[in-house]
Protein backbone atom coordinates (compact mmCIF):
# COMPACT_ATOMS: atom_id res chain seq x y z
CA UNK A 1 0.00 0.00 0.00
CA UNK A 2 1.24 3.48 -0.78
CA UNK A 3 1.79 5.78 2.16
CA UNK A 4 0.25 9.25 2.24
CA UNK A 5 1.71 12.56 3.33
CA UNK A 6 -0.51 15.17 4.99
CA UNK A 7 -0.33 18.71 3.63
CA UNK A 8 -2.22 21.74 4.91
CA UNK A 9 -4.93 22.87 2.48
CA UNK A 10 -7.76 25.40 2.94
CA UNK A 11 -11.08 23.81 3.91
CA UNK A 12 -14.58 25.13 4.35
CA UNK A 13 -14.87 28.59 5.92
CA UNK A 14 -11.21 29.31 5.21
CA UNK A 15 -10.07 26.80 7.81
CA UNK A 16 -6.94 24.82 7.09
CA UNK A 17 -7.42 21.06 6.95
CA UNK A 18 -4.93 18.31 6.14
CA UNK A 19 -4.81 17.09 2.52
CA UNK A 20 -3.41 13.62 1.83
CA UNK A 21 -0.96 13.22 -1.05
CA UNK A 22 0.54 9.86 -2.09
CA UNK A 23 4.15 9.58 -0.96
CA UNK A 24 4.96 8.25 -4.46
CA UNK A 25 4.80 11.88 -5.58
CA UNK A 26 8.02 12.61 -3.70
CA UNK A 27 10.67 14.68 -5.46
CA UNK A 28 13.21 11.81 -5.89
CA UNK A 29 10.59 9.61 -7.55
CA UNK A 30 9.44 12.41 -9.84
CA UNK A 31 13.06 13.05 -10.78
CA UNK A 32 13.62 9.37 -11.61
CA UNK A 33 10.48 9.29 -13.74
CA UNK A 34 11.56 12.39 -15.65
CA UNK A 35 15.05 10.95 -16.12
CA UNK A 36 13.66 7.67 -17.47
CA UNK A 37 11.30 9.47 -19.84
CA UNK A 38 14.06 11.74 -21.14
CA UNK A 39 16.38 8.75 -21.56
CA UNK A 40 13.72 6.86 -23.49
CA UNK A 41 13.12 9.86 -25.75
CA UNK A 42 16.85 10.17 -26.48
CA UNK A 43 17.13 6.48 -27.34
CA UNK A 44 14.18 6.76 -29.72
CA UNK A 45 15.78 9.80 -31.35
CA UNK A 46 19.05 7.89 -31.82
CA UNK A 47 17.24 4.90 -33.31
CA UNK A 48 15.31 7.11 -35.73
CA UNK A 49 18.48 9.04 -36.58
CA UNK A 50 20.39 5.84 -37.29
CA UNK A 51 17.69 4.53 -39.61
CA UNK A 52 17.36 7.86 -41.44
CA UNK A 53 21.14 8.13 -41.81
CA UNK A 54 21.28 4.62 -43.24
CA UNK A 55 18.52 5.41 -45.74
CA UNK A 56 20.30 8.60 -46.76
CA UNK A 57 23.59 6.73 -47.27
CA UNK A 58 21.81 4.01 -49.22
CA UNK A 59 20.26 6.64 -51.48
CA UNK A 60 23.61 8.30 -52.20
CA UNK A 61 25.19 4.91 -52.95
CA UNK A 62 22.41 3.83 -55.31
CA UNK A 63 22.51 7.18 -57.13
CA UNK A 64 26.31 7.05 -57.39
CA UNK A 65 26.69 10.31 -55.47
CA UNK A 66 29.09 8.82 -52.91
CA UNK A 67 31.76 7.72 -55.37
CA UNK A 68 33.99 10.79 -55.08
CA UNK A 69 33.81 10.78 -51.28
CA UNK A 70 34.46 7.03 -51.07
CA UNK A 71 37.47 7.15 -53.34
CA UNK A 72 38.97 10.18 -51.59
CA UNK A 73 38.69 8.69 -48.10
CA UNK A 74 39.85 5.24 -49.18
CA UNK A 75 42.95 6.72 -50.81
CA UNK A 76 43.80 8.53 -47.56
CA UNK A 77 44.68 5.09 -46.18
CA UNK A 78 47.07 4.36 -49.06
CA UNK A 79 50.56 5.44 -50.05
CA UNK A 80 50.11 7.70 -53.13
CA UNK A 81 53.27 6.28 -54.68
CA UNK A 82 52.12 2.68 -54.25
CA UNK A 83 48.45 1.95 -53.57
CA UNK A 84 49.34 -1.54 -52.39
CA UNK A 85 51.11 0.03 -49.41
CA UNK A 86 49.24 1.48 -46.43
CA UNK A 87 50.74 4.42 -44.55
CA UNK A 88 52.38 3.92 -41.19
CA UNK A 89 54.82 1.34 -39.83
CA UNK A 90 54.90 -2.17 -41.29
CA UNK A 91 53.39 -3.74 -38.16
CA UNK A 92 50.23 -1.61 -38.41
CA UNK A 93 48.79 -3.70 -41.24
CA UNK A 94 49.07 -6.81 -39.06
CA UNK A 95 47.37 -5.03 -36.17
CA UNK A 96 44.52 -3.98 -38.44
CA UNK A 97 44.06 -7.55 -39.66
CA UNK A 98 43.86 -8.70 -36.04
CA UNK A 99 41.32 -5.98 -35.22
CA UNK A 100 39.17 -6.74 -38.26
CA UNK A 101 39.05 -10.40 -37.18
CA UNK A 102 37.23 -9.28 -34.01
CA UNK A 103 34.28 -8.41 -36.25
CA UNK A 104 34.43 -11.60 -38.29
CA UNK A 105 31.69 -14.18 -38.27
CA UNK A 106 33.82 -16.83 -36.55
CA UNK A 107 34.92 -14.62 -33.64
CA UNK A 108 31.48 -13.08 -33.11
CA UNK A 109 29.88 -16.54 -33.22
CA UNK A 110 32.27 -17.72 -30.49
CA UNK A 111 31.56 -14.66 -28.35
CA UNK A 112 27.79 -15.05 -28.67
CA UNK A 113 28.00 -18.80 -28.05
CA UNK A 114 30.09 -18.34 -24.90
CA UNK A 115 27.75 -15.63 -23.62
CA UNK A 116 24.62 -17.63 -24.39
CA UNK A 117 25.92 -20.79 -22.71
CA UNK A 118 26.95 -18.77 -19.64
CA UNK A 119 23.49 -17.22 -19.33
CA UNK A 120 21.88 -20.66 -19.62
CA UNK A 121 24.21 -22.10 -16.96
CA UNK A 122 23.31 -19.35 -14.47
CA UNK A 123 19.60 -19.88 -15.08
CA UNK A 124 18.90 -16.92 -17.35
CA UNK A 125 17.44 -18.82 -20.28
CA UNK A 126 15.20 -15.98 -21.46
CA UNK A 127 18.13 -13.54 -21.49
CA UNK A 128 20.21 -16.09 -23.41
CA UNK A 129 17.46 -16.52 -25.99
CA UNK A 130 17.15 -12.75 -26.33
CA UNK A 131 20.88 -12.21 -26.94
CA UNK A 132 20.86 -14.98 -29.53
CA UNK A 133 17.78 -13.56 -31.26
CA UNK A 134 19.18 -10.01 -31.32
CA UNK A 135 22.49 -11.02 -32.89
CA UNK A 136 21.03 -13.56 -35.33
CA UNK A 137 18.37 -11.04 -36.36
CA UNK A 138 21.00 -8.37 -37.01
CA UNK A 139 23.11 -10.83 -38.98
CA UNK A 140 20.17 -11.88 -41.17
CA UNK A 141 19.29 -8.22 -41.76
CA UNK A 142 22.87 -7.43 -42.76
CA UNK A 143 23.11 -10.28 -45.28
CA UNK A 144 19.67 -9.48 -46.66
CA UNK A 145 20.66 -5.87 -47.32
CA UNK A 146 23.91 -6.98 -48.94
CA UNK A 147 21.95 -9.10 -51.41
CA UNK A 148 19.49 -6.27 -51.99
CA UNK A 149 22.07 -3.59 -52.84
CA UNK A 150 24.69 -5.97 -54.30
CA UNK A 151 27.38 -3.28 -54.31
CA UNK A 152 30.79 -4.35 -55.68
CA UNK A 153 33.79 -4.30 -53.38
CA UNK A 154 36.47 -1.59 -53.83
CA UNK A 155 38.81 -2.29 -56.74
CA UNK A 156 41.35 0.44 -56.05
CA UNK A 157 43.70 -1.50 -53.78
CA UNK A 158 46.01 -4.10 -55.35
CA UNK A 159 46.32 -7.37 -53.39
CA UNK A 160 43.44 -6.47 -51.03
CA UNK A 161 42.02 -9.45 -49.10
CA UNK A 162 39.46 -11.38 -51.12
CA UNK A 163 35.86 -10.99 -49.91
CA UNK A 164 33.01 -13.03 -51.37
CA UNK A 165 30.01 -11.04 -50.17
CA UNK A 166 28.68 -7.70 -51.42
CA UNK A 167 30.01 -4.46 -50.02
CA UNK A 168 27.02 -2.45 -48.74
CA UNK A 169 26.51 -2.31 -45.83
CA UNK A 170 29.68 -3.51 -44.10
CA UNK A 171 28.82 -6.74 -42.32
CA UNK A 172 31.80 -6.40 -39.98
CA UNK A 173 30.73 -2.88 -38.97
CA UNK A 174 27.03 -3.71 -38.60
CA UNK A 175 27.23 -7.10 -36.89
CA UNK A 176 30.00 -6.01 -34.54
CA UNK A 177 27.87 -3.00 -33.57
CA UNK A 178 24.91 -5.30 -32.94
CA UNK A 179 26.95 -7.82 -30.95
CA UNK A 180 29.21 -5.60 -28.86
CA UNK A 181 26.57 -2.94 -28.17
CA UNK A 182 23.98 -5.59 -27.23
CA UNK A 183 26.40 -7.24 -24.82
CA UNK A 184 27.56 -3.85 -23.52
CA UNK A 185 24.00 -2.78 -22.76
CA UNK A 186 23.31 -6.18 -21.16
CA UNK A 187 26.25 -5.66 -18.81
CA UNK A 188 24.92 -2.25 -17.79
CA UNK A 189 22.03 -4.10 -16.13
CA UNK A 190 24.45 -5.50 -13.56
CA UNK A 191 24.38 -4.04 -10.07
CA UNK A 192 27.53 -1.97 -10.36
CA UNK A 193 28.55 1.71 -10.12
CA UNK A 194 27.65 3.92 -13.07
CA UNK A 195 31.30 4.33 -14.00
CA UNK A 196 31.45 0.57 -14.58
CA UNK A 197 28.35 0.76 -16.80
CA UNK A 198 29.96 3.61 -18.73
CA UNK A 199 33.12 1.55 -19.10
CA UNK A 200 31.20 -1.34 -20.69
CA UNK A 201 29.53 0.97 -23.19
CA UNK A 202 32.78 2.78 -24.06
CA UNK A 203 34.53 -0.54 -24.70
CA UNK A 204 31.65 -1.67 -26.95
CA UNK A 205 31.73 1.57 -28.95
CA UNK A 206 35.53 1.61 -29.28
CA UNK A 207 35.58 -2.00 -30.49
CA UNK A 208 32.90 -1.25 -33.07
CA UNK A 209 34.66 1.88 -34.34
CA UNK A 210 38.07 0.20 -34.60
CA UNK A 211 36.64 -2.74 -36.54
CA UNK A 212 34.96 -0.39 -39.01
CA UNK A 213 38.14 1.65 -39.51
CA UNK A 214 40.13 -1.53 -40.10
CA UNK A 215 37.83 -2.46 -43.00
CA UNK A 216 38.60 0.79 -44.81
CA UNK A 217 42.30 0.58 -43.91
CA UNK A 218 42.54 -2.88 -45.47
CA UNK A 219 40.76 -1.64 -48.59
CA UNK A 220 37.92 -4.17 -48.47
CA UNK A 221 35.09 -1.67 -47.90
CA UNK A 222 34.09 1.77 -49.07
CA UNK A 223 33.74 4.30 -46.22
CA UNK A 224 29.99 4.62 -46.83
CA UNK A 225 29.67 0.85 -46.35
CA UNK A 226 31.11 1.20 -42.86
CA UNK A 227 29.10 4.31 -41.99
CA UNK A 228 25.89 2.54 -43.04
CA UNK A 229 26.83 -0.52 -41.00
CA UNK A 230 27.48 1.57 -37.91
CA UNK A 231 24.20 3.50 -38.24
CA UNK A 232 21.95 0.50 -38.77
CA UNK A 233 23.81 -1.74 -36.34
CA UNK A 234 23.55 0.82 -33.53
CA UNK A 235 19.86 1.41 -34.29
CA UNK A 236 19.17 -2.34 -34.21
CA UNK A 237 21.08 -2.82 -30.95
CA UNK A 238 19.24 0.05 -29.24
CA UNK A 239 15.89 -1.20 -30.52
CA UNK A 240 16.68 -4.63 -29.08
CA UNK A 241 17.65 -2.98 -25.79
CA UNK A 242 14.26 -1.23 -25.63
CA UNK A 243 12.50 -4.54 -26.25
CA UNK A 244 14.61 -6.22 -23.57
CA UNK A 245 13.83 -3.44 -21.08
CA UNK A 246 10.10 -3.74 -21.81
CA UNK A 247 10.22 -7.52 -21.35
CA UNK A 248 12.27 -7.23 -18.14
CA UNK A 249 9.72 -4.92 -16.58
CA UNK A 250 7.08 -7.55 -17.30
CA UNK A 251 9.15 -10.37 -15.89
CA UNK A 252 9.70 -12.06 -19.26
CA UNK A 253 13.50 -11.64 -19.26
CA UNK A 254 15.78 -11.87 -16.26
CA UNK A 255 17.90 -8.87 -15.33
CA UNK A 256 21.62 -9.47 -15.62
CA UNK A 257 22.08 -8.78 -11.92
CA UNK A 258 19.22 -10.99 -10.70
CA UNK A 259 20.00 -14.28 -9.06
CA UNK A 260 18.57 -17.42 -10.57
Amino acid sequence: MSQEVALDAPGEGGQVSPMKVPSSWSAPRVFRLLRDEIGLALVLVVIAGGILAFLRLADTVVEGESEAFDRAVLLLFRNPADLAQAPGPAWLAGVMRDITALGGLAVLTLIVAVTTIYLVLVGKRAAASFVLAAVVGGTVLSHGLKMLFDRPRPDLIPNAPLELTASFPSGHAMISAVTYLTLGVLLTRLDAPRRVHAYFLVVAVVMTVLIGISRVYLGVHWPTDVLAGWCLGAAWALFCWLVALWLQRRGKIERAGDRA
